[in-house]
């Protein structure tokens, strides 16, 4: 019994040096190229190496960080091919959440949602928080599909779409994460035109692609 308590408490300390080294990644706490060293943060958890290694293989396997050749680890620095992929998937995504939301009796209703959650325009938001607002709204079009699959290949991407933004270097939001762009997706969306509302969306991945790569590039120079 007391042996099963032990591994109870090492999990539950590797769980959460797991989640303390995550949400410092997502957060923009730890940037994309950020070294990540065993000794420093053992140190600074207070726990063993070995808790240490075990939440970074985790993090490895979940491509938010990667080793070079040498072995040093740094969070995941995304590269152009990614940045594309990710958003031409995501378009995906959220094209046949659109295309459900539509089928369903409760379309105007979701629209009403969705309008409540409108990232703003301007405001005082810092980067990161704008982050925050503008994916709860897709993450939301892509719960209201009602297809459990769908949103689960969407939340598992969360993670790496938000290295892929933070990888820009950039502190302040831009117009492309404002109300002016996605509101015209959920009047399309609410009149139930959904050429309309598909070609939106995958608009508004490609301008965001673009946009990333060319912030990619000028962080990268």
């Amino acid at each position: 019994m007391q042996a099963k308590s032990r591994a109870v408490n090492r999990l539950t300390l590797r769980e959460q040096v797991l989640e303390s080294l995550r949400e410092a990644i997502v957060s923009g706490e730890l940037r994309p190229g950020s070294i990540l060293t065993e000794v420093e943060l053992a140190e600074r958890f207070d726990v063993s190496r070995g808790t240490v290694r075990e939440a970074l293989r985790t993090l490895q396997n979940s491509q938010l960080i990667a080793g070079d050749a040498r072995g040093t680890l740094r969070v995941h620095v995304p590269d152009e091919r990614e940045i594309h992929e990710v958003y031409r998937v995501r378009a995906a995504l959220e094209g046949l959440a659109l295309r459900e939301i539509i089928a369903s009796p409760a379309r105007h209703q979701h629209a009403a949602r969705l309008r409540e959650l409108l990232p703003p325009d301007g405001g005082n938001l810092t980067f990161v928080e704008a982050l925050d607002v503008d994916l709860a709204f897709h993450e939301e079009l892509c719960r209201m599909s009602g297809n459990a699959t769908l949103l689960a290949s969407w939340t598992s991407l969360e993670d790496r779409m938000r290295i892929v933004l933070l990888a820009s270097g950039r502190t302040e939001p831009i117009e492309l994460m404002g109300r002016a762009h996605h509101a015209p997706i959920v009047d399309a969306l609410d009149a139930g035109d959904l050429h309309r509302a598909t070609d939106l969306i995958y608009e508004h991945m490609d301008i965001a692609a673009a946009q990333w790569t060319i912030d990619w590039r000028a962080a990268a120079s």
